[in-house]
């Protein structure tokens, strides 16, 4: 009998405590708005450390290491953030699956207006706005093992594809050539050669993308492999 009153303490005392936690929670309101929910604020704290840290390890020790270009540093963090800040507050409307799908259909047709953004890089965004989407809009039947490892795999994946497959990064320039006479089939070889000698550089291929034989000249696209693999 006095072990059921204990428990019963016990269990009233716990209940006072969730109710005055309930009640303190909701005494601070704003035009009928909670100023702060603790258990959502603490789940959105966690799922957004998870989701910084990952964006930092994709983006800073996997892009930034296997290429030179520099110029998507802040878009990839940037739109990381956003993405996820999006997609977390608007969960609460019930948006899930169609919301997720709009972001991908929106951001999978973004062209800046000054280049096209290449393969490998919108890949990567691709990635970036997934993590993000992921690490949001996952619910509670979703355990943080389970996202921990999502998370993970991902970032092993992008690493075995960057560091063990070692897949090239092709980029290209495009310049006048004045030299008339190698633009010719038969001295395709002389032409590469002259390329690679005046520029310095290891050219994989090349386009002759417009001939004029008034101002001997010719322009012409080389292509070149960013992080010395061919």
């Amino acid at each position: 009998m006095f072990e059921t009153f204990v428990t019963t303490d016990i269990v009233n005392s716990t209940t006072g405590a969730i109710s005055e936690i309930i009640t303190w929670e909701d005494q601070f309101r704003f035009l009928g708005i909670k100023l702060i929910n603790m258990d959502d604020f603490s789940d959105l704290l966690v799922r957004f450390t998870l989701n910084t840290l990952l964006i930092l390890i994709v983006v800073h020790f996997i892009y930034s290491k296997n290429s030179k270009r520099k110029d998507f540093y802040f878009s990839y963090i940037a739109i990381g953030v956003i993405v996820f800040f999006l997609s977390s507050l608007l969960n609460n409307v019930k948006l899930e699956l169609g919301f997720a799908l709009g972001l991908f259909a929106i951001f999978g047709i973004i062209r800046y207006r000054t280049d096209a953004i290449p393969i490998k890089e919108m890949t990567y965004l691709f990635v970036i706005i997934g993590i993000s989407v992921i690490n949001a809009l996952a619910n509670k039947k979703v355990s943080y093992a389970e996202l921990v490892f999502t998370n993970t795999a991902i970032v092993f994946g992008l690493w075995i594809l960057e560091k063990r497959l070692m897949l090239k990064q092709e980029q290209s320039i495009k310049l006048i050539y004045e030299k008339i006479e190698n633009i010719h089939t038969m001295s395709e070889e002389m032409l590469l050669a002259d390329l690679k000698e005046r520029t310095g550089i290891d050219i994989v291929r090349y386009e002759i993308k417009r001939i004029d034989f008034l101002k001997d000249i010719a322009i012409i696209r080389l292509y070149f492999n960013v992080n010395g693999t061919k």
